[in-house]
């Protein structure tokens, strides 16, 4: 039975998982509140794509446990599975628009795939999507004929269109000029609160990412470095934390990599001082 009163719409325990035996995640412990706009940051390589992948079933865990809306996706079959992930919408990094169809096409696609709506609701519930995302009248453009940003708003509008409860973002603002990026931002703010929607967004973009979002998630190589508020993560002191918000380009995460001292590579003897 779903937990409809929880806080958390999804919740990781005790999470741990990799490829092949190179660990991703280890021993992670997050949640994501019901109905707010969380934000998963951190350095490169940390867990975050990872993360989405995990909520939205596509990976599985190999210790720990899943939950969305109170239930363990980890145990479920297909039929399960997928049953969840229509309660879920998901906006891929660079769009992954299908090519070879029309804007309409791409985002009546989910609409057809798991529902038995009639054509005429469905083109009904297709205009009002791109509609909120302001791009009704692009409905017979081809993938090819729209912008990065047109591109991004297409793939929010078909993320949204079986009214999900959690949406999931990957990198919605990259490769965006300055307006699109705005644009983007505050499309994710706006739906979020007229929608009831929960999200969660992966982002590199501090200064937008810290403006829409209410709970901010920080991992570094696999764990949990920060989660809270945004006004916690902008007052943190834990030394990481505040490097990544204040974008320093040494600290916790070094900036050169790791290796011998400069005078055992150029074979420099070292002095001790008179």
């Amino acid at each position: 039975m779903p937990a409809t009163d929880n806080p958390s719409l999804v919740e990781f325990r005790n999470l741990s998982f990799g490829y092949g035996e190179r660990a991703v995640l280890d021993d992670v412990s997050l949640r994501i509140p019901r109905g707010k706009v969380t934000a998963l940051i951190g350095p490169m390589g940390g867990g975050k794509t990872t993360t989405l992948r995990l909520m939205g079933g596509q990976s599985r865990a190999w210790s720990g446990q899943m939950l969305f809306d109170g239930q363990d996706i980890g145990p479920m079959d297909q039929p399960q599975l997928y049953a969840v992930r229509r309660r879920m919408g998901m906006l891929y990094q660079f769009g992954a628009l299908f090519a070879d169809m029309s804007v309409f096409e791409n985002v009546a696609f989910p609409l057809r795939e798991h529902t038995d709506l009639p054509e005429a609701l469905i083109r009904d519930i297709v205009l009002m999507k791109l509609n909120a995302v302001g791009l009704r009248n692009a409905r017979e453009l081809m993938p090819s004929e729209v912008s990065g940003g047109m591109a991004k708003r297409i793939g929010i509008a078909r993320a949204i269109a079986l009214d999900p409860e959690l949406v999931m973002y990957d990198e919605p603002f990259s490769g965006l000029d300055p307006i699109s990026l705005r644009v983007a931002a505050n499309l994710i703010r706006q739906l979020n609160d007229a929608m009831g929607l929960t999200s969660i967004f992966v982002s590199h973009e501090l200064e937008q990412t810290l403006e829409i979002a209410d709970h901010v998630v920080i991992l570094d190589s696999g764990k949990v470095a920060f989660q809270g508020s945004v006004k916690a993560v902008r007052e943190s002191t834990d030394p990481l934390v505040f490097q990544y918000v204040n974008e320093l380009p040494d600290g916790p995460v070094r900036f050169h990599y790791p290796a011998v001292t400069m005078e055992e590579d150029f074979g420099i003897a070292s002095h001790p001082a008179p």
